[in-house]
């Protein structure tokens, strides 16, 4: 294991220990279960906009899984709470093609937008382990689509 890998598998682990995000909002706008039925990690994600509804005001979550489910949770919601919606669905389409390409089509600019969530690169190139790394970013897009009621991600691959 070189010194980069060591230091992604150490973001992980941290973010699995730290679960940033982790509880219920009290009036919550949009509310998605994801269930991984290969492995079991499941979470219930919750989303409250900003009163103009443009914004990702707190997002709030439960779930149980492996450590790359729970550690991208935790780093997602760092990511993406208080972000304008568009600019969090933006964070959602680049670290989905991280996964899509295992992290070979990905630019210089999309690494460093992805900041800690970068780190899942070598997550991506194990393909039963994706699913885990995508599970709550399919729910907080799947929450926010129903905070604004409508669809904005697109279907599902």
């Amino acid at each position: 294991m070189d010194d980069l890998d060591a230091m992604y598998q150490q973001i992980i682990l941290d973010a699995a220990r730290e679960r940033h995000g982790e509880g219920e909002l009290a009036e919550p706008d949009g509310e998605s279960f994801q269930v991984n039925t290969t492995c079991g990690d499941q979470v219930n994600m919750q989303v409250q906009l900003s009163q103009d509804g443009k914004r990702i005001e707190h997002i709030g979550w439960q779930g149980q899984g492996c450590s790359i489910s729970q550690a991208s949770i935790s780093i997602m919601t760092e990511m993406v709470e208080g972000k304008d919606i568009t600019e969090a669905m933006d964070l959602f389409t680049t670290f989905r093609h991280l996964m899509d390409t295992r992290g070979h089509e990905l630019s210089e600019q999309d690494e460093d937008k992805l900041e800690d969530a970068g780190a899942f690169v070598g997550v991506s190139k194990f393909p039963m382990r994706v699913k885990c790394a995508l599970l709550g970013w399919m729910a907080m897009r799947d929450a926010t689509d129903q905070a604004l009621g409508a669809d904005l991600g697109g279907k599902d691959d």
